[in-house]
């Protein structure tokens, strides 16, 4: 006992066994803690193959740091002890410190987590990754920039000053960026509220091609012609865009006309011959027929319908199938297509001689 009550720094040694113990036994107690949480969520996600649990495990078990424990144990321990004051503030500081870095390890994997599952929950309809990596690069940031001022300002640092300044120095940056922040912007906004995706066929005032690539800065599309277009992110989502990959069903509206010579009988038929030949296509469903107008050199008439399917291929077999029967079924009738005539009228006076 005698060698147990000698003191050392201000401690009989007995205390400072104490503490040590107390030290490995914390550590020691949360590591198993760490590691049969761990297992557990990973054998319940294994059982219900939900990438929450999944999730859940990896932040247990991978990105819970084993620093925040040896801190956490020295703390501990320190009660135990009878420490100058200075020494037990920076022990406290240490530990927040610490705590401040596991939060960030932790938002980190969060981050990374939703920001995944966000571009993989279409099933990888192929958004490009890019802007999703500058999503999740901001967010770090932004976490690590508050990790780092909580903790400087736990350790006494004035942060006031520093917050502004970076607040002004982040103004002056934006101002000189702002083109390109822009067109970055444009680029989240893009990813995020997925007016379009990789694959959609888009028209965007007199453009018109297939998207190949949504960028930083620009989106690609390739014409119809074969050229690549080159869109600024800004302009894109300034402009009114069509997007024909969302449509599930396609309106066909066309007309047609008939001579004045066609008889009334034959007139009143036609709306019932094209409502037939319609009808018996598919996947089609028929929508109305009428004698829409007096043309210049025509009667015409007004057919509606809707192709169940947005395939254009599909819609032009369609539509020309239609047209081979309406000129067959008209041939058989007797009835004649219009095309542009003049009918000339020449008055003859009589005259003498």
């Amino acid at each position: 006992m005698f060698i147990l009550d000698q003191v050392y720094l201000g401690n009989s040694l007995l205390r400072w066994v104490i503490a040590l113990a107390v030290v490995l036994a914390i550590y020691a107690i949360l590591s198993v803690l760490r590691r049969t949480v761990g297992n557990r969520l990973k054998r319940m996600a294994d059982r219900t193959t939900n990438d929450l649990g999944y999730f859940m495990a990896d932040l247990v078990r991978v990105r819970t740091k084993k620093i925040l424990f040896f801190a956490l144990a020295v703390y501990g321990a320190s009660l135990f002890l009878v420490l100058p004051t200075h020494a037990g503030r920076v022990i406290v500081g240490a530990v927040f410190i610490f705590l401040f870095l596991q939060v960030g390890f932790w938002g980190n994997g969060m981050i990374n987590y939703f920001v995944t599952r966000r571009a993989t929950k279409d099933g990888g309809d192929g958004l490009n990754l890019e802007a999703y990596s500058v999503i999740t690069w901001m967010a770090k940031a932004a976490l690590w920039a508050i990790v780092v001022l909580l903790a400087l300002n736990n350790l006494g640092i004035e942060i006031t000053a520093l917050v502004a300044g970076l607040g002004i120095s982040g103004i002056a940056v934006a101002l000189a960026l702002q083109s390109i922040l822009g067109d970055l912007f444009a680029s989240l906004s893009i990813v995020l509220d997925r007016p379009f995706v990789i694959g959609d066929f888009i028209i965007v005032g007199e453009q018109m091609g297939t998207v190949e690539h949504v960028g930083l800065k620009t989106t690609r599309v390739r014409s119809l012609s074969g050229e690549q277009i080159v869109f600024s992110n800004t302009d894109l989502l300034g402009s009114r865009i069509r997007n024909f990959r969302r449509m599930n069903e396609r309106r066909v509206l066309f007309t047609i006309g008939v001579t004045y010579q066609t008889p009334a009988d034959k007139l009143e038929r036609i709306p019932g011959m094209i409502q037939e030949i319609i009808v018996a296509r598919d996947p089609v469903r028929f929508d109305r027929v009428h004698f829409a107008t007096y043309g210049a050199y025509s009667l015409d008439f007004e057919i509606v319908y809707w192709v169940l399917d947005r395939d254009y291929a599909l819609y032009m077999e369609i539509q020309q199938e239609i047209n081979l029967a309406l000129f067959r079924k008209f041939e058989e009738e007797g009835i004649e297509f219009a095309y542009p005539t003049q009918t000339l009228f020449i008055e003859k006076n009589g005259g003498g001689g």
